[in-house]
C-alpha cells in the first residue's frame, strides 16, 4: 500500500469516527431527554454519589457491569462456603459499581438481614448483619436512587418485619439494640418542634450565629477548632459537652438550642432521618415512639411515596397502614435494658389509633380494587376493640365495636362483652406473643383500676384471668424460647409503675394506700365525679370467663 493510500485510509477512519461520535452524542441527548421526561432509570452520572463513585461510573463505563458480575460471583461463592467476612465490602462495591441497579442492592441487603444473620449463633452477630442490610439501603442505595420505591419498601420491611416482628429468636435483642442506638439521639421526650426548627447544616448554623456572637465565642472558648470537633464531642455523651455549656454561661435557653441543633445533625448524618419529616408524621399520625422499628418503617414508606414520581406506590401505601397498625398494637416502649434485653417491655400506643383507622379508610378508597385492604381494616378494628377493652378504655372500645358492626352487618357479634370473651379464648389458644402480652397488660391495668375504685371482686377476677392467660401461654410455648414471656411478677410490677407514673397524684395515693405500698396507710380519698366516668364491666362476664378457665 502506498503512503498516500495509507494516509487516506487514516483520514477516512478519523472522519467516520467523528461522525459516529457525533451521532452517538445526539442519540444520547435524545435518550437523556426521554429519560427525564418519562422518569426512566439509566446508568449515567449518579446524583448524590461520592466523588469516587462518580469517577468510577464514568471512567470504567460498561466495564463496571463485568467487574460487578465478578464481585457478585465471588460473593455467592463465599456465602456457599459460609465465609462471610468479605461480603459486606463486596456488597458495597457492587452497589457503588452499579449504583442505579437498585434490584441488586435490595437483594444484597435482604440477603444479609435475613439469610446470613440466621446462620449466626450469637445475637450480637445477627444484629450486625441486620444492621449492615439497613445501612446498605439507607446510606447507599437510596442516595443513588432517590426515586425508586422498591428500595424504600425493602428498607421499611426490614424495620417492620425483621426487627418489629417476633419470627426471629433474636427479635427482642434487635428491638433493644435499635432503641439503645436511637437513644443516643432521641431522648424519651424529645423536643421535635425545636429539633425540626434547628439549622439544617453547619453552614446555616454559622450564619445564624455569626462571628462575635455568644455561641461562636463559646465554641472557641471551649477549645473546638471546627464544627466537626463539636459534633464528635456531643456524640461521646449524647449531650451538650460540659465545657461548652460552661462557656455558654450555663444559659439554659442557649444550651437547649445547641442540643436541638446537634441532635438534628446527628439524626441526618447517622440515620438519614429528617427532623422536619418526623415532626410532620407525628402531627399527622400521633406521637410515634422513634426508638421502635414501626416508626422508622412509616418514615421510609412515606419517603418512598414522596419521592416516587406520581406519589403512588401500592407497596409503600400498604406498609404505612401495616406499620401504623403495629405502632398502635405495640408502639410505645416502657423499658430499655442495657444489660438484659429480655426485660424490654413494649405496650400499645393509643395516640395513633384514630390515625391508623383513617389511613385504612383512605387507602381503601384509593385502591378499591384491592380487597386485602378491607380484610386488613377488619382485623385492625377487631384488634383495636380488644386492646382498648383490655386496657380499660371501654368508651373508645364501644365506639370501635359499633364501627365493626356497621361495616359487617351480616355478622352477629352480640354485645361488646360477649365479643371480648370470645376473642380472649381464641387469641389465648392461638398464642401470639404480642397479643398475649397485650391481654395480660390490659387485664392487670384494669385490675389496678378496680382497686382504685374499691371494686375488689372485679380486681381479683381480672388478675385471675391474667394469670390464667399467662400460665396457658407459657405452657403452650415452653419449648419455643422466642415466645416465652417475662416473669409474671415483672410484668405486674412494670404495669403498676406505669400506672403510678401516668395518673394524677390523688389516684396514685389511693392505689398506694390500698396496695399497702406506703409505710403508713392513709385513708382512701373519694374522687367526686371520677367514679361516675369509669365504665363498669359486667361482672357476669367475669364469672363466665372464670368458669370457662
Amino acid at each position: 500500500m502506498s503512503q498516500f493510500r495509507k494516509y487516506m485510509v487514516y483520514i477516512v477512519l478519523v472522519l467516520v469516527s467523528i461522525v459516529m461520535l457525533f451521532l452517538i452524542f445526539e442519540a444520547e441527548k435524545k435518550m437523556d431527554f426521554e429519560i427525564k421526561k418519562h422518569h426512566l432509570r439509566y446508568t449515567g452520572a449518579v446524583q448524590g454519589a461520592s466523588p469516587l463513585v462518580s469517577f468510577t461510573t464514568v471512567a470504567l463505563g460498561s466495564m463496571r457491569g463485568i467487574i460487578a458480575d465478578l464481585l457478585w460471583l465471588r460473593s455467592q461463592s463465599l456465602q456457599q462456603k459460609g465465609d462471610y467476612y468479605e461480603m459486606v465490602q463486596l456488597a458495597r462495591w457492587i452497589t457503588d459499581l452499579q449504583p442505579e441497579f437498585s434490584g441488586a442492592a435490595a437483594f444484597l441487603a435482604w440477603n444479609m438481614a435475613y439469610n446470613i444473620s440466621v446462620t449466626c449463633s450469637f445475637y450480637d452477630d445477627r444484629w450486625r448483619w441486620v444492621n449492615e442490610g439497613l445501612k446498605l439501603l439507607r446510606d447507599r442505595a437510596i442516595i443513588y436512587n432517590p426515586e425508586d420505591p422498591v428500595l424504600y419498601k425493602e428498607l421499611g420491611w426490614i424495620f417492620q418485619h425483621k426487627i418489629g416482628n417476633v419470627l426471629d429468636d433474636a427479635q427482642q435483642y434487635y428491638k433493644n439494640q435499635l432503641a439503645n442506638d436511637m437513644m443516643l439521639v432521641v431522648t424519651q421526650e424529645p423536643d421535635w418542634e425545636g429539633i425540626a426548627a434547628a439549622p439544617e447544616s453547619d453552614e446555616e448554623f454559622l450564619k445564624k450565629y455569626p462571628e462575635g456572637s455568644a455561641v461562636r465565642k463559646a465554641i472557641a472558648q471551649a477549645g473546638y477548632q471546627t464544627m466537626e470537633e463539636l459534633h464528635r464531642a456531643f456524640r461521646t455523651d449524647s449531650k451538650v459537652p460540659d465545657k461548652f455549656a460552661a462557656a455558654l454561661g450555663n444559659n439554659e435557653i442557649l444550651i437547649h438550642e445547641m442540643d436541638n441543633f446537634l441532635r438534628a445533625e446527628y439524626l441526618r448524618d447517622k440515620y438519614k432521618l429528617n427532623p422536619d419529616m418526623i415532626l410532620e408524621l407525628n402531627n399527622k399520625y400521633g406521637k410515634l415512639d422513634w426508638r421502635l422499628p414501626e416508626a422508622q418503617s412509616i418514615y421510609w414508606a412515606t419517603m418512598g411515596l414522596k419521592k416516587t414520581p406520581g406519589n403512588r406506590s401500592l407497596d409503600c401505601e400498604r406498609m404505612i397502614s401495616q406499620a401504623l397498625f403495629e405502632a398502635f398494637r405495640s408502639g410505645k416502649m416502657l423499658i430499655i435494658d442495657n444489660k438484659d434485653f429480655k426485660s424490654v417491655m413494649i405496650v400499645p400506643n393509643f395516640d395513633v389509633i384514630d390515625s391508623a383507622k383513617k389511613v385504612f379508610d383512605e387507602t381503601i378508597k384509593a385502591n378499591e380494587d384491592v380487597n386485602s385492604f378491607v380484610s386488613a381494616k377488619n382485623n385492625f378494628l377487631k384488634d383495636a376493640i380488644m386492646l382498648l377493652f383490655n386496657y380499660g378504655k371501654f368508651a373508645k372500645a364501644r365506639e370501635y365495636f359499633e364501627m365493626l358492626k356497621k361495616e359487617n352487618p351480616q355478622n352477629n357479634y352480640g354485645s361488646l362483652d360477649d365479643f371480648a370473651m370470645k376473642v380472649w379464648l381464641e387469641e389465648v389458644k392461638d398464642g401470639s406473643y404480642k397479643k398475649t402480652m397485650d391481654i395480660i397488660d390490659g387485664l392487670l391495668k384494669r385490675s389496678f383500676t378496680y382497686i382504685v375504685y374499691g371494686d375488689d371482686d372485679a380486681a381479683v377476677a381480672s388478675e385471675k384471668i391474667a394469670k390464667a392467660v399467662y400460665a396457658k401461654h407459657q405452657t403452650e410455648f415452653k419449648n419455643v424460647p422466642r415466645l416465652i414471656l417475662p416473669a409474671y411478677t415483672e410484668i405486674k410490677k412494670n404495669v403498676l409503675e406505669k400506672i403510678l407514673a401516668e395518673n394524677p397524684k390523688e389516684v396514685t395515693e389511693i392505689l398506694k394506700n390500698r396496695l399497702n405500698l406506703q409505710e403508713k396507710a392513709k385513708p382512701a380519698v373519694d374522687l367526686p365525679g371520677v367514679t361516675s366516668k369509669v365504665d363498669q364491666w359486667d361482672t357476669s362476664v367475669l364469672k363466665k370467663v372464670n368458669e370457662k378457665k
